[in-house]
């Protein structure tokens, strides 16, 4: 599911707001909104992308959310051919906006 970034400004209660490490300098962005995970897009219905994390915090920096965190999530298992996991290789930090636009 995606969501307008200019619809999610309004929004008030958004419950996490993930950075997701797409590639070595990509980044996307999406939110979780009323246990939903919306992948956020411009006017034009493109998902925002940037090879600047902080570039792309500044895009998002007028959405207020409870919890804002960086997710990577790895191929390494596949690419070395280990057998199949139950669970993702996903590493979420915690993220903060330290206004470094």
């Amino acid at each position: 599911m995606t969501i307008r970034l200019s619809k999610l400004e309004k929004y008030f209660s958004i419950e996490k707001l993930i950075y997701h490490s797409v590639d070595l300098s990509l980044y996307q962005a999406s939110a979780i909104i009323d246990g939903q995970e919306h992948y956020i897009t411009d006017d034009n219905n493109k998902i925002l992308r940037s090879v600047n994390l902080v570039e792309l915090q500044k895009q998002l920096r007028n959405i207020s959310a409870e919890q804002a965190v960086l997710r990577h999530t790895s191929a390494y298992d596949e690419m070395i051919g280990t057998a199949e996991k139950t669970s993702h290789n996903t590493l979420e930090v915690p993220l903060k906006d330290n206004q470094l636009y």
